[in-house]
């Protein structure tokens, strides 16, 4: 009998470590690698231009890499739903082989397309290799329940097997015994569109800062490990203007789209470290990238609610202001504050921030400044972030929003100081906001402080050339913090005392902007946060000495106290 594969490419866009590519190609006559492209979805999703062009450049490297291996990528429009059962009956296939999704959308997605390959008897291969753990399995040994705390869920994959080794890269010798059936008019039937035929207007759209593809995150992966152990020594970098800026190093949009395969990544850390280190074991410090991604993948994976905060059973129910006027500020760089505007603006602009700066401008958003939901932001942060990902993009906003993680909410971002220590001369705000190019860096943070003459001579006048700021943020911000005190009091006072655990912020020690403190709940039977029990003293501070403050959660409010909040507020 002769065995007709297809291999159906979502994540996971890449040769190397591709164990469900690899298991479907044994046996096989022929193989045809599927992308599906859904044309409607591409017209109305909330994904722009630039994750976009991205994503087409991924696909246009991987048929370019399948033509060495006498195959091509076939890029075919539709749902999925649709397409299989034709596609099965064309190619008389009798196998169909992908890489397991572990989202709730991804899930639901493929338990209906095994469902039709059941019916017309194909048989359908999956393999885990877009995270480093098989997640069932650490729920599974969390008794059936996902981790809520990374302490908790880096004790699981402690007893857990190693990680298992990169698969095979597949080369021209393992292709050697199945052909790809291409017709001469492969490139009018399935080539990859264009943005135009997609429908984006490209004129005035910039070079891309981030190109797409897995030939270019295997350069940046040698070109990262190279940084690593060189540079930094495998110690935290010390944060500068340049830090801000795009690396030829930086990785997360390679990993998100599957491009680089994380455990790749893992174990060449592993091996380079071992080599610098003199074969000492490496600390789970090393992972803090990974790790964090996949406690969020972890947490995500039965919950279909993550990325929303109704119906949601570990997010804070908290009553958000809805301001599509200030939304549409921050979104689009209107803030009247430098460090948010430059920030936002580089988003926009090239697709990626730093993850320091995520969190100023998340901060800002939710709790910090504007009260605005952090779904809200989630939903632009999606639209405009290359490395965007369903899980982490909405476990990021739940922690720096402080619904859920992390409830440490007086640590707050000032959108003033933190630029300001970051890059005093303000070379950064320079580069995106050059309408504030000729102020001084006295000014250029606060511009409205600036003298009359000053901003003469800059030829920026604020509120005529450039916004006011839209808050004053020592008061929103000492506001806000009022709000989230009596949320969390509220909240504790309905369910009576649980267990609450927070981590400082200074343990974050990776490039993941969604990284911080953790909690501990009791789960209750019933799948609301809100019924859960919760002891919410014990999240505001800890001492020195390892116990709760209790005492100082109230008196930190008192209006005019020259207490440690207001501090960080208004700097």
């Amino acid at each position: 009998m002769v065995g007709n594969t297809i291999h159906w490419f979502r994540k996971g866009l890449r040769l190397h470590d591709n164990l469900s590519l690899k298991e479907s190609i044994r046996g096989a006559d022929t193989l045809r690698c599927v992308y599906i492209l859904d044309p409607w979805f591409a017209g109305s999703s909330n994904v722009g231009i630039s994750r976009w062009r991205f994503l087409l450049q991924c696909l246009e490297d991987l048929d370019a890499s399948l033509r060495k291996l006498n195959s091509r990528l076939f890029v075919i429009r539709g749902q999925p739903t649709d397409v299989f059962p034709r596609l099965f009956q064309e190619w008389q296939t009798s196998q169909l082989s992908y890489e397991y999704d572990s989202e709730p959308f991804g899930k639901e997605r493929d338990a209906a397309i095994q469902k039709l390959a059941s019916e017309a008897g194909v048989e359908v291969t999956v393999k885990v290799s877009h995270t480093l753990y098989n997640l069932d399995k650490i729920i599974e040994l969390n008794g059936g329940q996902s981790p809520l705390t990374y302490k908790r869920f880096q004790a699981l994959i402690s007893h857990m097997d190693a990680v298992e080794s990169p698969a095979e890269t597949i080369t021209a010798e393992v292709m050697r015994k199945c052909a790809t059936p291409i017709s001469d008019d492969h490139d009018d039937k399935f080539g990859v569109p264009s943005l135009e035929e997609l429908g984006f207007e490209t004129e005035g759209l910039a070079t891309a800062v981030w190109p797409g593809g897995e030939t270019e995150a295997l350069t940046r992966l040698e070109r990262h490990l190279e940084r690593k152990a060189w540079v930094a020594n495998f110690e935290r970098p010390r944060m500068n203007a340049n830090s801000l800026l795009a690396s030829p190093t930086g990785l997360s949009p390679y990993l998100r789209f599957g491009c680089l395969s994380c455990r790749l990544f893992y174990f060449k850390l592993t091996d380079l470290y071992r080599k610098v280190k003199k074969n000492s074991s490496p600390p789970l410090s090393l992972y803090g990238q990974l790790l964090w991604r996949e406690f969020f993948y972890t947490t995500a994976t039965n919950n279909p609610r993550f990325d929303k905060m109704d119906g949601n059973p570990v997010c804070v129910q908290i009553p958000w202001d809805r301001n599509p006027e200030a939304l549409a500020k921050w979104a689009e760089g209107r803030t009247g504050f430098p460090w948010i505007d430059a920030i936002m603006t580089q988003l926009r602009q090239e697709g990626w921030i730093h993850h320091l700066a995520r969190h100023a401008v998340a901060c800002f958003l939710t709790r910090g400044d504007l009260w605005i939901s952090w779904e809200e932001g989630m939903k632009v942060f999606e639209e405009l972030l290359l490395d965007a990902d369903w899980s982490v993009n909405a476990g990021s906003w739940m922690w720096l929003s402080c619904s859920s993680f992390f409830q440490q909410f007086f640590h707050c971002y000032c959108p003033v100081g933190f630029g300001r220590r970051t890059d005093p001369n303000g070379d950064y705000i320079r580069r995106y906001l050059p309408v504030l190019k000729a102020f001084p860096a006295k000014y250029i943070y606060d511009p409205w402080n600036a003298p009359e003459s000053v901003q003469k001579a800059a030829k920026c006048v604020i509120g005529m050339h450039y916004p006011k700021p839209m808050v004053h943020h020592a008061e929103a911000s000492r506001l806000n913090i009022q709000r989230m005190t009596q949320i969390y009091q509220q909240l504790s006072c309905y369910r009576g005392l649980g267990e609450h655990r927070a981590q400082p912020a200074e343990t974050t020690a990776n490039n993941m902007w969604a990284v911080g403190g953790s909690y501990k709940v009791k789960a209750d039977t019933h799948n609301q946060f809100n019924r859960e029990q919760y002891h919410v003293f014990f999240i505001f501070f800890y001492s020195g000495r390892g116990h709760a403050v209790v005492k100082r959660s109230n008196e930190d409010l008192t209006p005019g106290g020259s207490n440690k909040a207001q501090r960080q507020t208004s700097n």
